[in-house]
């Protein structure tokens, strides 16, 4: 059983059909949200077209949500599809990172970054 598959609907900040979502534990930011899928599915390309569809939703819902809260002045949305792209949970879940000015020396090239020596171009 996934560990996200333990977490109680009274924690969920919304939900869609498809989806849950909820603060992120070890947050990176403020506000960083976790967009779950209900089922257990492994990663991105593990969702079928109606999922896939509703995820673009849901990732309004939680800009959303994070901006009545917060006052981010941009975003990073990241998923990890398989052990070597860092995913440590092997169920679907979408980060959506608020970032803030000022967060980050110099953020250019954003998640290019999770390879070394690649953010810089």
């Amino acid at each position: 059983m996934s560990v996200f598959q333990q977490i109680e609907p009274k924690d969920y900040v919304f939900e869609t059909e498809y989806f849950f979502a909820i603060y992120d534990r070890f947050p990176v930011s403020p506000g960083h949200l976790l967009i779950i899928s209900k089922y257990l599915k492994q990663d991105y390309f593990s969702l079928n077209n109606n999922e896939k569809n509703e995820l673009t939703k849901a990732i309004d819902i939680g800009k959303n949500t994070i901006n009545k809260l917060h006052s981010p002045s941009g975003y990073n949305i990241g998923m990890n599809c398989g052990e070597v792209a860092g995913q440590t949970v092997m169920h679907f879940h979408c980060h959506i990172i608020p970032r803030y000015k000022g967060d980050m020396q110099n953020p250019r090239g954003g998640i290019r970054h999770c390879v070394e020596g690649k953010g810089y171009y």
